[in-house]
């Protein structure tokens, strides 16, 4: 997809004619920026707005720049946008240090690596540095603080017909879409993705009235369904190879497919029909689990978040720890960011130059010595508490970074305390955002190597910090997979992955004897594993071999006060291995 930065004058032209006279230099513009993407423009108006490119009061652009090209697919860009609608509101909202502008750059940066002209993102600056500038503050800010009564700073959302924001209560939950397939092979990776929940498969075709007639109630269908399944359009008249392959003969045909089997088949417009067999459809594939008749308080909680290290160090002693590289310019970036996020909080600090830092740290991979690495990677940790710089990552070919990183940690013979910790903890941020946590549960390369470092990690029983830190990523991991089994599509985790795992993990807790932290968050990570899994799968099979329930009990002896060794033991691993 095509990104464009648009550039509009507020001033209308009067900035350009009179600002030398008033300001004392130059300045073309007072410049409003939004970016176009996929038919859509995307700008910062006190929430996050979408409308129809130039349809909003202040008409045209002045400028259209074409930044590049994103080969990222909407869902992905919809969720870092929801990222960002939690930094950019209403509330946060700065004329000089939190504007329209930054948020163009924010959202630049992840899509192409890149963000907007430097002249545009600094105006602000420039004109406070200003005598006029520093007069007319004041007065400007009492207006911006009038405007964001009113909801909004430029009144785009109110006066913008088709304009859209999303409520802070759906931020992170996306309503289902019907997905348009033109080829089998579309088809079939769609019903594959889905085969562990269920699939509708709509056919129709460009002469169908009565199939046009279905659409409005199809789309609504999938918003329900939201990610519990997926509802797909294939028109036969253009996508010849998969009308013939489902011997479809007429128009509208319905097929649906539950647990990746065909499971009915009908045709016609019937909107009562095609409404009630995919509702029952959805209950089929997700019927209410055993576990939820447990007395499960802790893994019933749906507002339970992955664990996140927030800690910032003195960044002075931090850097200085570093010798010269601390003196790159990617280096200060990041810590100029983080300073701002700090103090100021999110809305004040604007993403450094990610392509430059993620340069560095893959250089500093070969070339810093083992003993000072961590302080590279410390310094990561901190920036990754921001879902944007996780999310920019997530983003990144192949993880090179990340990837690059682990694979160096789990190769030494003997890894330093503070680089394996540091490490583990830089590992627990990526979850920061969801980008980043769907990548670890589909990604085979990424996921073995996190599996790597929290195996070792485990074994080492002179530090406790390992093993809790460990413990953390384990349940991240675990968090992220029990989040798709509940709410779709579905065990994103393999299944010779989970028993891997918790295998792992059994062997730590039958080890652990010294740090109730560490014991209660293998605990946690063995229970997200485990809560609401199929009865009758493999990992059911192995804790029933490896009588976890009753391996989990033995721990009172030395924790006599952990309460979670009894809701994980007996109720999760007890009574919910034994129902059926």
């Amino acid at each position: 997809m095509d990104v464009h930065l648009l550039v509009y004058d507020l001033s209308r032209g009067l900035a350009k004619q009179m600002s030398a006279g008033l300001l004392g230099f130059q300045l073309d513009a007072v410049y409003h920026t939004s970016i176009q993407l996929n038919g859509r423009e995307y700008v910062y108006d006190g929430n996050i707005v979408s409308i129809i490119p130039g349809s909003s009061h202040l008409g045209r652009p002045l400028e259209e720049i074409y930044l590049g090209k994103t080969e990222l697919p909407m869902e992905v860009i919809e969720e870092y946008l929801d990222s960002l609608r939690e930094i950019y509101t209403i509330q946060t909202y700065d004329l000089w240090t939190h504007n329209c502008n930054n948020f163009s750059n924010d959202l630049a940066t992840f899509l192409l690596g890149k963000g907007i002209p430097d002249y545009i993102v600094n105006m602000p600056q420039t004109v406070l540095s200003s005598p006029m500038g520093q007069m007319l503050m004041p007065m400007l800010n009492q207006q911006i603080h009038a405007n964001k009564r009113g909801g909004g700073i430029l009144g785009i959302q109110q006066n913008t017909p088709g304009s859209t924001s999303k409520p802070k209560a759906q931020l992170h939950h996306h309503e289902g879409k019907v997905h348009n397939v033109t080829s089998l092979q579309e088809l079939q990776s769609l019903l594959e993705k889905f085969q562990n929940s269920c699939a509708v498969v709509f056919f129709t075709s460009a002469t169908c009235p009565p199939c046009k007639v279905l659409y409005p109630l199809y789309d609504q269908l999938a918003a329900e369904v939201g990610d519990k399944g997926v509802l797909i359009k294939v028109d036969v008249s253009a996508a010849f190879d998969v009308g013939s392959a489902y011997s479809v003969s007429a128009t509208p045909t319905f097929v649906t497919f539950l647990k990746g089997k065909q499971e009915n088949r009908w045709s016609g417009a019937d909107r009562g029909a095609l409404q009630g067999n995919v509702r029952l459809l959805v209950q089929m594939a997700w019927p209410a689990h055993a576990h939820q008749s447990l007395n499960l308080p802790t893994f019933s909680n749906p507002g339970t978040k992955p664990v996140l290290y927030t800690k910032v160090p003195p960044l002075e002693k931090l850097l200085a720890k570093m010798g010269s590289d601390a003196e790159n310019p990617a280096v200060q970036g990041v810590k100029h960011f983080i300073e701002a996020r700090s103090q100021d909080g999110p809305a004040e600090a604007t993403l450094p130059d990610m392509a430059a830092f993620t340069t560095f740290v893959r250089q500093s991979i070969k070339n810093v010595p083992t003993d000072t690495l961590f302080t590279v990677v410390d310094l990561m940790r901190i920036g990754l508490v921001d879902p944007r710089f996780s999310g920019y990552l997530a983003e990144e070919v192949v993880h090179g970074t990340v990837t690059a990183l682990l694979e160096h940690v789990n190769d030494l013979k003997e890894c330093p305390y503070a680089l394996r910790l540091v490490t583990l903890q830089m590992a627990c941020n990526l979850f920061s955002s969801q980008l980043y946590a769907d990548e670890v549960l589909s990604n085979d390369k990424l996921r073995t190597r996190l599996t790597q470092l929290v195996s070792a990690s485990f074994l080492d029983d002179n530090h406790n910090n390992v093993r809790v830190a460990a413990a953390s990523l384990l349940f991240n991991i675990a968090l992220a997979n029990s989040r798709k089994r509940q709410d779709g599509p579905g065990d994103v985790l393999p299944q010779d992955n989970q028993i891997e795992l918790a295998a792992s993990i059994l062997e730590a807790i039958a080890q652990e004897e010294s740090s109730g932290e560490a014991l209660e968050g293998m605990l946690l990570a063995l229970g997200y594993l485990a809560y609401r899994m199929p009865l009758d799968g493999e990992l059911s099979d192995l804790l029933r071999t490896m009588d976890a329930g009753n391996s989990i009990l033995e721990k009172e002896k030395a924790f006599p006060d952990m309460k979670l060794i009894d809701e994980v033991g007996s109720e999760l691993l007890g009574k919910g291995l034994n129902k059926s």
